[in-house]
C-alpha cells in the first residue's frame, strides 16, 4: 500500500514538474514582427486550378500574392520561439508545394525552423495550377513544377525580407461580422442534396447547414503605431470569379487595395480561410434583391438587365467592401489594445485519421464513369482531371481491401498568442466542425485556418447523406467520422496551451 502511494505521489509530482517546466517556456517576452508581400502571378499562358476541365488563361486581371508574418519571442532561459505564417492566393498547399518552400527558406536562412511554418491556401480558382499531374500541360503553357519552384523561390525571398526586417512590435485581436458566407448546399423534398442547386423551385426544402459570418482579425503594429500586417479569417472561400479563364485572385484584391489605400502600400494583409468546405461567397436565394442593392451602390440606374450571375467585378468589390468595413470597425475598437509582451508558442503535430472507406458499388460507378471518359482520345486529355479522380476511388478501393483500415497523416499546426488560438488543418472541412472548434476552445478566440495542406473535402453526416459534390466518395479522403476525430484532437491541442 505505501509503495502505491508513493507511485501515484510521485506521478502527481512528475505532471506538477512537466506543466511547470511547460509554463516556463511559454513566459510571455518581447514580441518581435516582420512582414513581407511578394508577388506570386504566374506568365501566361498558364493553367488555372479549381475545375475539372483545363482552363488556360491568357490574361492577368489582378496579381496572385503570397502574404508573410514571421515572430519571434522570448521564452524560458532567452530561447527564441518563432513562428511564420504565409498566405498564398492559390486553391491548395499540396504537400510537394509546402516542402519546396521550407527547402528554399532553409536555403536563404541555414538553421531557420522551418517546421514552424503555417502555410494556407485562400482557394481561388482562378490561380495558377499548383498540382502536378492533375491537367494535361499542353506544351505552350507554364508547366506546374516550374510555378511550384517559382512560388517557393518568391516565398523564400519574402520570409528572408520578413525576418531581416523584423522589429519589435505589438498585437492586438478583436472579432466582428459581416455578411460573406453562403452555405452552398441545398436540400430537397426527397432528403437528397446539391452543391450549388436551385432554391426557387417547389422541391426545395433548406440550406443544409450552418453559416459562421465571424471576421476574427489579428492586427500587428510598429512601436511608431503604423500597422504592419493584418490577418483576416473569413469563413468562405475566395470563388466569386471562379469560373474564369483568367489570373484573379478574387475578393482579397479589392480587400487588399482598400485597406491598404488606408494604412499603407506595404501592409501585409493574411487571408485564412476558415472552415468552409460548404460555403461560397455568392447568394443562395433573394438573388434579385441583392443584385438590385449591388447595381444601385455602384450607380446603375438601369435595373431591367439584373440577373441572378453574381461572378462579376462589381460584386467583388461589394465582397470587399463588406469585409474591409468589418475590418475597420473591429480596428477602432481595438487599436489601443496592444500587447507587446505575449505568450508565443507553436506546436505541429502529426495525425492519421482514418479514410473514408469505399463501397464496393462506388467502386464500380468510379471504373465506369473513368472508362467512359478515357474512351475517346481527346476527351480523355480534356478530361484527364476527372479521369484521376475516378482513379484515386479504385486505387483507394483496391488498396483498403490490402490493409484493411487506410488511414490519412495531416499536418496540424497549433499556435497560441497572447489570448487567441489558431488551429490549421488541410481540408476543405464543413463549417460546422469550425463551430465545435471554436465553441469548445479555452482561448479568447480561436482562428480556425483551413486548406493548410493538400485539400479535399471533409462532410458532416448529414452532408454524406445527402450526397452531390463535395460530400460523395470522389470529392472526400476522411469522412465524419474522422472529422470528430479532427475536431476531438484540436480542442485538445489548443486547450494544453491553457493549462
Amino acid at each position: 500500500m505505501k509503495s502505491e502511494h508513493f507511485f501515484v505521489a510521485s506521478r502527481r509530482f512528475f505532471s506538477l514538474t512537466l506543466l511547470v517546466i511547460y509554463n516556463a517556456a511559454a513566459v510571455a517576452g518581447e514580441l518581435k514582427i516582420g512582414a513581407a508581400t511578394v508577388d506570386i502571378t504566374p506568365a501566361p499562358p498558364v493553367s488555372v486550378d479549381g475545375q475539372m476541365a483545363l482552363r488556360v488563361a491568357t490574361k492577368v486581371e489582378t496579381p496572385v500574392e503570397a502574404n508573410i508574418i514571421v515572430l519571434e519571442s522570448d521564452g524560458m532561459g532567452g530561447k527564441k520561439t518563432t513562428s511564420v505564417w504565409i498566405t498564398c492566393d492559390v486553391v491548395t498547399i499540396p504537400t510537394e508545394l509546402r516542402d519546396m518552400i521550407r527547402a528554399a527558406v532553409a536555403d536563404r536562412l541555414p538553421g531557420f525552423n522551418t517546421r514552424n511554418m503555417l502555410i494556407n491556401a485562400t482557394h481561388t480558382h482562378t490561380g495558377g495550377v499548383v498540382r502536378a499531374n492533375w491537367y494535361h500541360e499542353p506544351d505552350s503553357i507554364l508547366k506546374v513544377v516550374d510555378y511550384q519552384r517559382f512560388i517557393a523561390g518568391r516565398v523564400a525571398g519574402g520570409v528572408a525580407e520578413a525576418w531581416e526586417k523584423r522589429q519589435a512590435g505589438s498585437v492586438s485581436w478583436g472579432l466582428g461580422y459581416a455578411k460573406v458566407a453562403y452555405n452552398r448546399r441545398a436540400r430537397y423534398a426527397d432528403g437528397s442534396a446539391r452543391m450549388y442547386g436551385r432554391t426557387d423551385v417547389d422541391e426545395f426544402r433548406k440550406i443544409e447547414g450552418y453559416e459562421d459570418q465571424s471576421i476574427n482579425t489579428l492586427f500587428f503594429w510598429s512601436n511608431s503605431g503604423s500597422l504592419m500586417a493584418a490577418c483576416i479569417n473569413v469563413v468562405s472561400p475566395a470563388q466569386i470569379v471562379e469560373s474564369r479563364s483568367a489570373i484573379n485572385a478574387d475578393y482579397w484584391h479589392p480587400l487588399r487595395q482598400m485597406l491598404r489605400d488606408q494604412n499603407g502600400r506595404n501592409l501585409a494583409v493574411l487571408g485564412w480561410i476558415g472552415a468552409a468546405g460548404d460555403q461560397t461567397p455568392r447568394p443562395m436565394y433573394e438573388h434579385l434583391a441583392e443584385a438590385r442593392m449591388v447595381a444601385l451602390r455602384n450607380g446603375q440606374k438601369d435595373l431591367s438587365t439584373l440577373g441572378k450571375d453574381f461572378r462579376t467585378d462589381a460584386y467583388l468589390k461589394e465582397m470587399a467592401r463588406r469585409i474591409a468595413g468589418c475590418v475597420n470597425d473591429i480596428c477602432e475598437v481595438v487599436r489601443n489594445d496592444r500587447h507587446t509582451d505575449v505568450q508565443l508558442v507553436h506546436q505541429v503535430e502529426d495525425w492519421e485519421l482514418p479514410m473514408r472507406l469505399v463501397t464496393e458499388e462506388e467502386y464500380a460507378e468510379s471504373k465506369k464513369a473513368r472508362d467512359e471518359d478515357s474512351a475517346e482520345p481527346k476527351r480523355a486529355l480534356e478530361m484527364k482531371r476527372r479521369i484521376a479522380w475516378q482513379q484515386e476511388v479504385i486505387d483507394r478501393y483496391e488498396n483498403q481491401k490490402k490493409t484493411g483500415r487506410p488511414v490519412y497523416p495531416v499536418e496540424i499546426h497549433v499556435v497560441r498568442l497572447g489570448d487567441i488560438a489558431i488551429a490549421s488543418n488541410p481540408f476543405e472541412l464543413f463549417t460546422d466542425y469550425g463551430v465545435q472548434m471554436k465553441a469548445r476552445s479555452k482561448a479568447l478566440q480561436t482562428f480556425v485556418v483551413q486548406l493548410a495542406g493538400p485539400g479535399t473535402y471533409l462532410p458532416t453526416k448529414e452532408a454524406e447523406a445527402g450526397g452531390h459534390y463535395s460530400a460523395i466518395v470522389q470529392s472526400v479522403r476522411v469522412g465524419p467520422e474522422g472529422g470528430q476525430i479532427l475536431v476531438d484532437k484540436t480542442v485538445k491541442a489548443v486547450n494544453r496551451l491553457w493549462p
